[in-house]
């Protein structure tokens, strides 16, 4: 298959605008409808929409949500090998999102940041056609590191009701506390408003379909989520050192996901664009999911320099970055913009996705600008705390009053002066 390629100044034009997060106004309006609905009334719009896209909804007297006894029978039932993986995976998890540690926070003369998390967190895992154990693990670990009350977790069943046991078994490592059988914006709008069978959450995160994702915009406010999501992405900069026929599989691994995805390779070396193109083209007809990749968005960016190539990546802020380089060191240090950077020629954003230990779920359509993956502190909130004695009223109060007449706000200044003068 034939890729794109550009010089750097043409893919900065061409690249600039990623809007595939906010979808059609047809999709755009039936998840307004589905999330208003769901709001208003509440197990009846769940039921209909549940039937309607699930091909299943609970039957009188039935649970939306399997409770952990289901989640540790999943477990026990996988074999050995499964589990094995389960686990290292989750060790490694842990061990990397305990690190992010947050404390309150004690500032001068009485002032201090109170860190708290929320009550209750709602995950979203993707179901359907394969199972995402990963993922469980990637959003409830940090949920329970960060102290979060209750962990609930909704996915798609099967239309008998049913959910992969690698689903629940991965719950049971991560300690959730139930599972929901609900898919699609309707399971994102009852963890926001909450139904007579499923709970009001205050956190919303985990990643899904365009649907999903535009629930989560819809109901942002309502409720809190871990951010928008678009399609996957992976960035490779790579000098002429890097193995062809890597970048190519990497380049590949992520596109088989999704025909909107991007998978770019930026490189300051034409024999390795060539080799690339070559393998990759090579590789692309022997995938299992070859028609997937091949729609996908694949191309090569040509750089003067590999220092040009990662100003050209802080531009794009893609979702994965891969740095392949002889001396790679120097490039890592000039990242300003990615949602996570994996070094070397063994650290395929593949093993990132299972097993290195940093959360998958990660900023995508260029928000790693501002945005960061979900981790311990997508299920913190800070409070701010302030105690002002009448001496810190004496030192403050005049300015605080002065403030506030500057903006009109005379109501303001006397709630500070009426105790100035007494």
């Amino acid at each position: 298959m034939p890729i794109q390629r550009y010089a750097a100044e043409e893919w900065r034009a061409r690249s600039a605008d990623r809007s595939d997060a906010g979808g059609t106004e047809e999709q755009r309006e039936a998840v307004r409808v589905i999330c208003t609905r769901v709001a208003a009334e509440g197990e009846a719009a769940l039921r209909e929409y549940a039937l309607r896209f699930d091909g299943w909804a609970p039957a009188a007297g039935e649970s939306w949500a399997l409770e952990r006894p289901d989640l540790d029978r999943a477990l026990e039932g996988l074999g050995e090998d499964q589990r094995s993986a389960l686990e290292l995976a989750a060790r490694r998890i842990r061990a990397f999102h305990q690190a992010e540690t947050f404390a309150d926070v004690r500032g001068p003369e009485g002032l201090e940041l109170l860190v708290r998390p929320v009550r209750r967190a709602g995950l979203y895992v993707p179901g359907g056609r394969v199972p995402y154990p990963s993922t469980v693990l990637m959003t409830a670990i940090p949920a329970r590191i960060a102290g979060v009350a209750e962990v609930l977790l909704a996915t798609p069943p099967a239309r008998d009701g049913t959910v992969a046991a690698p689903i629940l078994a991965a719950a049971a490592l991560a300690e959730v506390d139930r599972v929901y059988r609900m898919g699609g914006a309707q399971a994102v709008a009852a963890f926001a408003h909450g139904t007579e069978g499923v709970p009001r959450v205050d956190v919303v995160a985990g990643p899904g379909n365009v649907y999903v994702t535009l629930a989560k915009r819809e109901v942002f406010g309502a409720v809190g989520v871990d951010g928008i999501a678009g399609p996957t992405e992976i960035m490779v900069v790579a000098d002429r050192s890097a193995p062809a026929h890597y970048v190519a599989a990497d380049l590949a691994s992520q596109l088989e996901h999704d025909p909107m995805a991007w998978a770019v390779l930026v490189t300051d070396s034409r024999a390795l664009a060539d080799a690339v193109e070559e393998a990759f083209t090579d590789l692309a007809a022997r995938l299992d999911r070859a028609e997937v990749v091949r729609a996908a968005r694949c191309c090569i960016v040509l750089a003067g320099s590999a220092e040009e190539a990662i100003e050209v990546a802080n531009d794009f802020g893609p979702e994965h970055l891969e740095i392949v380089a002889a001396d790679p060191e120097p490039l890592v240090a000039r990242v300003e913009n990615a949602g996570a950077v994996f070094v070397g020629p063994y650290a395929p954003v593949s093993l990132g996705d299972y097993m290195i230990g940093p959360n998958h779920t990660l900023p995508t359509s260029g928000s790693a600008r501002f945005s960061s993956p979900l981790g311990v502190y997508t299920f913190l909130k800070r409070t701010s705390v302030a105690r002002v004695g009448a001496g810190g009223l004496r030192g403050l109060g005049e300015a605080a009053a002065t403030l506030a007449r500057m903006e009109g706000l005379t109501a303001h200044a006397h709630a500070i002066e009426v105790r100035s003068d007494d």
